[in-house]
Parts: structure tokens; sequence; C-alpha cells
């Protein structure tokens, strides 16, 4: 599927951003902004299909997610980024893509969620009931999180969620949470930079083990899950070496 792209900026540095669930490529601008002004970067952002200005799809597998981004980014890149869902959807894609580095926000590799015994069974018998209930905690409590984004954030956020298939959700999250990243060494060197509520999406068990096979793990403490937009200053220093 043919995915709607957007590039800035005339640098050197060629860099790809994949964005998360229910997101879309403006939500990158803040960082956008800051690597712009370095004068060293061109950077391409994707509309995943189902989101943004992408087109909506028959079904939302990671592997068609995967190639659809290998189509859309272009060749030639110095480092892709993939938050979230972004970073499931590129760990399946990366290979194909051969950047110099890959770097992984708090990447979709599992979920804390359960799916063996009387646990797993009762919460995936019913998921929209079980996942929406999930997703309004999560509202929650990051909704004092949310309203200190600068406004034009919340406008893109709200803007994309607005654009977003959400009959995609359920798939996405069972097939994560059922078909956890393989601990295996990178494909290419690659860079987790994880944040307080990364266990909801790497388990720190999971982490030490790619890190053991060759992955870089970084940590940014006080920082919630949407770190490239909640502070793009410290997320954007955390990765600069390798962005």
């Amino acid at each position: 599927m043919r995915l709607h792209s957007t590039t800035s900026g005339s640098g050197d540095l060629l860099v790809g951003l994949i964005h998360g669930l229910g997101g879309a490529g403006a939500i990158w601008q803040p960082l956008i902004e800051r690597m712009l002004a370095t004068g060293r970067y061109t950077v391409t952002t994707i509309d995943l299909r189902g989101h943004g200005e992408s087109d909506r799809a028959p079904s939302y597998t990671l592997n068609e997610l995967a190639d659809d981004v290998v189509e859309a980014l272009p060749t030639g890149l110095h480092s892709v980024v993939g938050h979230s869902l972004g970073g499931a959807v590129l760990v399946r894609a990366v290979a194909r893509l051969q950047p110099e580095r890959a770097i992984y926000l708090d990447p979709g590799f599992e979920l804390s969620l359960p799916t063996t015994g009387f646990k797993g069974r009762a919460f995936w018998a019913v998921p929209p009931l079980s996942l929406g209930v999930m997703g309004l905690l999560q509202a929650r409590r990051s909704r004092a999180t949310r309203a200190a984004y600068d406004p034009r954030v919340r406008e893109a956020l709200t803007q994309a969620q607005a654009q977003f298939d959400a009959k995609m959700a359920i798939g996405v999250f069972r097939e994560v949470a059922f078909h956890p990243i393989a601990i295996t060494p990178p494909d290419v060197p690659s860079t987790i930079v994880l944040s307080d509520e990364s266990p909801a999406v790497l388990s720190d068990a999971t982490a030490a083990a790619l890190e053991r096979e060759g992955w870089d793990i970084r940590r940014i403490d006080g920082i919630h899950h949407d770190m490239q937009i909640e502070d793009p200053d410290r997320t954007f220093a955390i990765i600069a070496d390798v962005l």
C-alpha cells in the first residue's frame, strides 16, 4: 500500500520516523524541529496504513505494515526511529531497509497482557471489553501529562485519533502479545530507549536478554511512553550520537 509521507530538511543524514498506534507522522514535529535546527538531517515521516493521511485497509498485520514501510521510506537511510507500534513494525522491516542504525523508542516488542491459563482465556474472550477498560485506565493516568503538551501537538494527536482506523487495534495487540520478539542479535546496529512505562511493551527481563545479544539499551528516567512528545529535548539528546 502506498503510504502518505512528508520529507523536510536538507541535511546529509537521511532519517525515517515511524509513529505508534493511533498516531501519525505529524506528531513527530517537536523532535523534527530539534533535528532540523542542527542542519544535519533530512527527515521523512510516514503515516502507517489506517493512520493519518494514508488509506485504510482490509487487514493490518505487522508484516503488511512492515512491507508498506519498506516501500515508502527512501533508500540510503542513515537511521530509522520507531516508537511503540512503530518499533514492532521497524524490527520486521529493518533487514530490508538496511539503515546504518535502528533506534527503538519504547518498542512494542511484547505486551504485559495475559496470554496463557485462565487469565489469558478470560482476557481474550472479549477483547473489546478487556482492551477498552485498559485503554480508559491508561487515558486517565496520562491526562495530566498530555495537558502539558504543546497545543500544536495536542491538536495533531486529536486529528490523528480521528483519522485512525480503530478496528485494527485488537488484531495488533493480539499479534504483539502472542508473538513477542525473538531474542536474537539485531539485524543492524540498534539502540532501544526505555521510559518509566516501558515494561508495558518490553519487560526488563527481555531488555536485559536483548542487551546480552548486542542491542544497545538506554533509559530516560522520569518520563512516560510518548517520550518524543513529552520531552523532545531529552529524547533527542539520548539518541543524538546514533541518530
